[in-house]
């Protein structure tokens, strides 16, 4: 159904006004209850030690009131997980430290954020010829208090004063490090998880949407598709909804074939844009669970009782290793600000141990 948005995330239901979404009173007085119990849960949180935060309870039976948590988790930023898999402290500190009613996803980079890595591998070569090596995947790194060496896939040894690594967090078990890394840390990194992600562009020869005076955004309680976006330019070319498929959703609609897969993205295309939305030009699915780099969505969670266990024990750094990457920010992790900020700091760790001149 069609309904104007609030005016901030917190008064809202996903979004848009809880009073035109059709609501029982019980329905909208679970609603606002469980939202005004949240918000002051993530007001309680200590971003940088959210091990502090008082316990969490559930606090409704009503489903419609628990979507708006249950949608955080699995696509609001939170990293694609179901509500059973965390804990409502790791919900609760992911809207503290990059929180939904900010509206952090309401700009899009122009030409996809794959262009954003592509540029800067442009200015790095150009700056320093062959200093990116690809398809090396890095199997150790070593070091000492002289610097470190890492080990690639070919054999070939690279030395540095320091190593940032700016893979996701499980990742790093895959690299054999030299001194070992702390139990702590490997505890954190082995309950440190990616979410499931699927994400969808259905691309259309028009707006449709706009034709209409909506902006293309939907959620809801769909069998899959839980998210649209309008993620098309200004000027209306390509005509482009964004979509996501988070949790065991994807897991499940990433087992089926290829033509079922589609029917039901299409089916519920149709159910939030009308039947328009039936026949895109072109139908993207992109898995992130199958692309080994990642290893599933756009950040990672960490499992119940991590923050109160292993993740109170880790140091920033491994010595002269510098972890970088979303998930290591404070601030805005599992965005691309959180990216930045992360990068910013291990420059700024890796600068300081260079050696003087």
């Amino acid at each position: 159904m069609e309904a104007p948005l609030a005016k901030d995330f917190a008064s809202s239901h996903l979004f848009f006004k809880p009073e035109s979404r059709g609501l029982t009173a019980a329905e909208l007085e679970a609603c606002k209850s469980l939202q005004r119990d949240f918000s002051a849960l993530v007001a309680q949180v200590d971003p940088l030690q959210p091990w502090r935060t008082p316990n969490a309870e559930r606090h409704t039976t009503i489903p419609l009131a628990r979507l708006p948590l249950e949608w955080l988790c699995r696509v609001g930023g939170s990293g694609g997980f179901e509500p059973w898999e965390a804990s409502i402290l790791h919900l609760a500190w992911t809207q503290a430290v990059a929180p939904q009613a900010e509206s952090p996803e309401a700009w899009l980079v122009r030409g996809g954020a794959g262009a954003v890595a592509q540029r800067l591998a442009s200015t790095l070569e150009a700056q320093a010829p062959g200093c990116l090596l690809l398809n090396r995947a890095v199997q150790a790194i070593v070091q000492n208090s002289h610097g470190v060496y890492l080990v690639d896939s070919s054999g070939e040894r690279h030395h540095a004063a320091s190593a940032i690594v700016a893979i996701p967090p499980p990742l790093r078990l895959a690299i054999r490090f030299e001194p070992a890394l702390p139990a702590a840390l490997s505890s954190l990194l082995q309950r440190s998880p990616m979410g499931a992600m699927i994400k969808i562009l259905a691309i259309y020869a028009r707006p449709f949407w706009r034709e209409q005076g909506l902006n293309g955004l939907g959620s809801g309680d769909l069998p899959f598709l839980e998210l649209t976006a309008d993620s098309g330019p200004p000027e209306g070319q390509p005509a482009v909804l964004a979509g996501f498929i988070a949790g065991e959703r994807a897991l499940r609609l990433g087992a089926m074939p290829a033509l079922q897969r589609r029917q039901l993205v299409i089916d519920d295309l149709v159910a939030y844009w009308g039947p328009e939305a039936a026949k895109p030009l072109e139908l993207v699915e992109q898995d992130w669970n199958k692309e080994p780099w990642s290893g599933g969505a756009f950040t990672s969670f960490v499992i119940p009782g991590t923050w109160t266990g292993p993740a109170r024990l880790v140091a920033a750094n491994h010595g002269r290793v510098i972890w970088a990457g979303s998930e290591a920010s404070p601030r805005w992790p599992g965005y691309f600000e959180g990216a930045i900020e992360a990068g910013e700091r291990a420059a700024a760790t890796a600068l300081g141990e260079l050696p003087a001149n």
